[in-house]
């Protein structure tokens, strides 16, 4: 296996990313690899810590606003690493437009292993990590995450602030609303539709579509109980 190019430290372009725990390990890895230095980390926690070694962590709004006031560098990219589904990924779409609205470009985060067909449409700041498949003619919304191992086959589409973990398989022609949550593991068989602020749990099989707001359990998956939005 080719070893993606490392672009040059001076040539990289400066990065921020909201958000100080896993993901944001996970998506600083390869970050080089495609043109950015991540600069500074934002955490909305104030008692996080930073992440990164050399790299400074700033508390919410008024920490960014701060930080950015001294920054005087290059256009800015950015990333949200804050995972899930359901609130967190309205939290995810939030500061995302926040970002924005500070000068901040949301770019698309795909890894140099992951496979995205040239007719895949990715809304901003989706995120498609390790190993993992978004095939011909699937359709993400805005702040997708699609985690290590996972696929969406074709024909597919995911709303805005869907969250796939570890080794999800979703078939071909599934519909999936916004802000729905899949646990480690999960498989959608082809043709499914699933509501929007649903749960798929972890190992779920789900063979028949999915109302809004079910959290969904076993093989063949059964609503167990109700999300909250």
């Amino acid at each position: 296996m080719s070893v993606p190019s490392i672009t040059p430290a001076s040539a990289l372009r400066p990065l921020v990313i909201w958000g100080g725990s896993g993901l944001a390990k996970a998506l600083r890895e390869f970050a080089s690899a495609l043109g950015y230095e991540v600069v500074a980390v934002f955490d909305n926690n104030p008692n996080a810590r930073p992440p990164f070694a050399g790299v400074p962590l700033h508390h919410g709004k008024e920490g960014f606003a701060k930080w950015k006031a001294g920054f005087g560098g290059p256009p800015l990219a950015g990333w949200v690493a804050i995972g899930g589904g359901n609130a967190r990924g309205r939290e995810r779409l939030a500061l995302q437009r926040y970002m924005k609205e500070q000068g901040v470009e949301i770019v698309p985060a795909v890894h140099p292993t992951a496979f995205v067909a040239k007719d895949a449409v990715l809304g901003k700041g989706c995120q498609v990590l390790a190993q993992a498949a978004v095939c011909t003619e699937v359709r993400l919304g805005d702040g997708c995450i699609i985690q290590t191992a996972a696929s969406v086959d074709h024909e597919s589409a995911m709303g805005d602030g869907v969250n796939l973990s570890p080794g999800v398989r979703i078939a071909g022609c599934v519909e999936v609303g916004s802000f729905t949550q899949f646990g480690v593991g999960a498989v959608v068989l082809p043709r499914v539709k699933i509501g929007s602020n649903a749960v798929i749990g972890a190992g779920a099989l789900v063979t028949a579509d999915v109302p809004d707001n079910a959290v969904m359990e076993g093989s063949p998956a059964r609503i167990v109980g109700q999300s909250g939005e």
